[in-house]
């Protein structure tokens, strides 16, 4: 192999990453699109209105996912990972870890439009529903167990909260969300993470009951004569 031959192989081993970056880039923005585009319009919308959201050809939508439901598979799957992904980068930039679980629940709820669609596409007991429910299980609940830990941690919620019961909770009032303009979904759900909040605790207290406060000692000892 001469200098020339050489000098042709490390380009285009060089451009080889490039091209699968790009392509990866090209590929996130499509599911990006069709993302928005189902949360607002259903999964059942044009497959040309998401292409005019992405700025592409119909049939580039095509060629990356030729069946509808492979595209909503693999916006369902992108979804799953970008709530994983964002569960750690909102723990440690938003002020609390209450905070940081309001946060990452609307990103799951935004999530839920397109797992509601895709019941109606895959139904369950069908292999792939399956492996993408149990995917979904594996990937959010442990980030969602996290967020709940680090509320508890900081005193900002009780203890005894069970991630995938709150999961299902919001999941369960989301329902119908997609098909009645009527029902705001949002609000509810946000009244239930408004509602995990504890009471807090004077700093008289110190965390324990306390007589001024209406603490078991202080209804014992009644009020003073």
């Amino acid at each position: 192999m001469n200098d020339t031959d050489r000098s042709t192989e490390r380009s285009t081993e060089r451009a080889a990453p490039r091209k699968r970056a790009d392509a990866r880039r090209n590929e996130e923005s499509l599911l990006d699109a069709a993302a928005a585009i189902f949360v607002s319009s259903g999964v059942e919308a044009p497959v040309r209105d998401i292409a005019a959201r992405a700025g592409v050809g119909t049939g580039t939508i095509y060629r990356h996912f030729p069946t509808r439901a492979d595209l909503i598979i693999a916006v369902y799957r992108y979804q799953v990972e970008a709530c994983a992904e964002a569960g750690p980068v909102l723990l440690a930039s938003s002020a609390t870890p209450h905070a940081a679980l309001g946060a990452w629940i609307d990103l799951f709820v935004d999530f839920l439009v397109t797992k509601h669609g895709l019941a109606a596409v895959l139904q369950p007991g069908n292999a792939d529903f399956d492996r993408l429910h149990a995917y979904f299980l594996d990937r959010l609940v442990p980030v969602c167990a996290r967020l709940l830990d680090a509320a508890a941690a900081a005193g900002e919620v009780y203890s005894d909260l069970n991630a995938l019961g709150l999961m299902r909770g919001v999941g369960n009032l989301c329902i119908g969300a997609d098909s009645d303009p009527r029902y705001d979904a949002r609000r509810l759900v946000g009244l239930l993470i408004a509602g995990l909040r504890r009471p807090a605790v004077p700093p008289c207290c110190g965390g324990r009951d306390c007589v001024e406060h209406g603490g078991p000692a202080g209804r014992l000892a009644g009020p003073e004569q």
